[in-house]
């Protein structure tokens, strides 16, 4: 019995809670569906976003310090899981994300015919895995929740049944996820030779003192396959070519749940893998990333610039390439990281843009979802004239937009920016701050372009495009209300994109001590 007490671990619970308690509604939801009848299915999603919401409160309680569980029981300092401020920004976003996402596939799983229990099952047990990823410490329960985070989203991507482009960006999303996946695994290997050890501290004294050349290179390799691994999951160039498929074919309500939930769990597990496991490879991996920073935010941005108004999904599109821009700009700060000693202010400016897309894009999904209830095909001329239909929303779309921008009146949107802009500069990386200015610029005609059409008036509308049937071309959205869930989340997004520009410098204290 001696010989095994050193390895039982102590549990706290409630640093726990959050990710547990959306796991657990989520089998509550499955085993429901089961003994639901079909016209009771709507209930599901309730009980999902009620279980969500609850989750997120389960946060509050742990805002007084960082809890730590499943420690080492002779060195109670080296964990799998913390729940430190870093923890809880990323949570907060992760489960608001995912409610956010639940409002608005309630009326969507309805008009759609997707399966129900299925829906909310897949949809509540990604969060949860997203929940678990930036508390974990070491490299297993990083890996595992990456990929319980990943993996139902591949089958919310192709829900859809019968629908090709549901089933060829499930198919694209799946291949290249589990490409990545494999290199990353293979990395983490590697590392685990080479220091013995799996958890972050660990592995960051080992690397710092490798007592054979040999055991250097391959700790190299490790360090550079794992963060293929996660850069991938950000849709950092050039791993970003599953993104814009993969968001027309999925369901609008999830290609929003992945552009920021899914950014949230690969930025995350990237910050804590090279900040925490990586800080003596500072001088490989910073470099990198800024390369990788440069390059995604000019394809991001140059491919939304390219995009034709006139084709089908060309709403969706020009989202999807964005947000491969955004991506950049977070990996700004990220790369900054690796040229200071204090890594902190750097983190916590990525933190405080990621707080800020979140609420945004999401609120851009929000109304592209209402606009696709009468204009199914979902192109950019499909909003032209929204301002006189729909004046509510016009505004709150153009008002996320100038915000993605980086224009007044979305000043959260220009605050974080310009903090971007600075770290780089602080750090050195000028010719970094000069590729993102001229992004900046190219994004300003894109986002302005779109802003524009939402306030043009309706007999300004360019001629149908070829193909489109008359009874297309004449139709009309609908004046009836929009559903409630909807509403509510276009009203969130808007309220919280308002709140941060009122306070935008707050946003930035809060996360710049959310880390080390």
């Amino acid at each position: 019995m001696s010989s095994i007490t050193p390895l039982v671990q102590s549990v706290d619970w409630l640093a726990l809670a959050p990710p547990t308690l959306t796991a657990a509604v989520a089998l509550v939801v499955l085993v429901a569906d089961l003994f639901l009848p079909a016209a009771r299915k709507p209930l599901l999603g309730w009980i999902a976003t009620a279980g969500l919401a609850a989750s997120a409160l389960l946060l509050l309680p742990l805002l007084g310090g960082g809890r730590k569980t499943f420690c080492l029981p002779a060195h109670p300092d080296v964990c799998s899981y913390v729940a430190d401020p870093f923890t809880l920004v990323i949570q907060f976003l992760v489960l608001g994300g995912a409610l956010l996402t639940a409002l608005l596939s309630i009326d969507t799983i309805r008009d759609q015919d997707l399966p129900t229990g299925e829906y909310w099952f897949l949809l509540l047990s990604s969060a949860a895995g997203a929940a678990l990823l930036p508390a974990s410490r070491d490299l297993a329960t990083l890996v595992i929740a990456l990929e319980v985070a990943s993996l139902p989203a591949f089958a919310l991507v192709g829900l859809r049944r019968g629908d090709r482009l549901s089933s060829e960006a499930a198919l694209k999303f799946f291949l290249s996820s589990v490409a990545a996946t494999a290199v990353m695994l293979l990395g983490v290997s590697f590392l685990y030779a080479t220091t013995g050890s799996l958890y972050l501290s660990r592995v960051a004294h080992a690397l710092t003192a490798l007592p054979d050349p040999r055991l250097a290179t391959l700790a190299s390799a490790g360090v550079a396959l794992t963060l293929v691994g996660f850069a991938f999951k950000t849709a950092a160039a050039p791993f970003h070519f599953w993104v814009p498929d993969t968001y027309v074919g999925a369901p609008l309500p999830i290609a929003g749940y992945l552009s920021v939930v899914g950014k949230a769990v690969g930025f995350s597990g990237l910050i804590l893998v090279t900040v925490q496991g990586f800080p003596s490879y500072a001088d490989v991996w910073g470099p990198a990333l800024a390369v990788l920073a440069g390059l995604t935010m000019t394809v991001g941005n140059v491919a939304a610039l390219r995009q034709d108004p006139r084709r089908a999904h060309s709403a969706v599109r020009l989202l999807a390439w964005s947000s491969v821009g955004q991506a950049g700009y977070l990996l700004v700060p990220l790369a900054a990281a690796g040229y200071t000693r204090d890594p902190a202010h750097a983190i916590g400016s990525t933190v405080a843009y990621a707080l800020m897309y979140a609420a945004v894009n999401l609120g851009a999904f929000a109304v592209a979802a209402l606009v696709a209830r009468t204009r199914p095909a979902n192109r950019l001329t499909d909003y032209r004239g929204l301002y006189a239909r729909r004046p509510l929303a016009a505004l709150a779309l153009g008002f996320f937009l100038l915000c993605l921008a980086g224009l007044p009146p979305g000043v959260i949107g220009l605050f974080a920016k310009v903090t971007v802009f600075s770290v780089a500069v602080d750090a050195g990386l000028a010719w970094l701050a000069v590729i993102m200015a001229v992004n900046v610029v190219i994004a300003l005609y894109y986002y302005l372009q779109w802003t524009a059409v939402l306030f043009r008036g309706a007999e300004a509308a360019e001629a149908a495009p070829e193909g489109t049937d008359a009874a297309e071309a004449e139709q009309r959205p609908s004046r009836a209300a929009i559903p409630a869930p909807l509403a509510t989340a276009i009203g969130l997004a808007a309220v919280l994109g308002i709140a941060l520009s009122g306070a935008p410098q707050l946003v930035l204290r809060f996360a710049s001590g959310a880390l080390l």
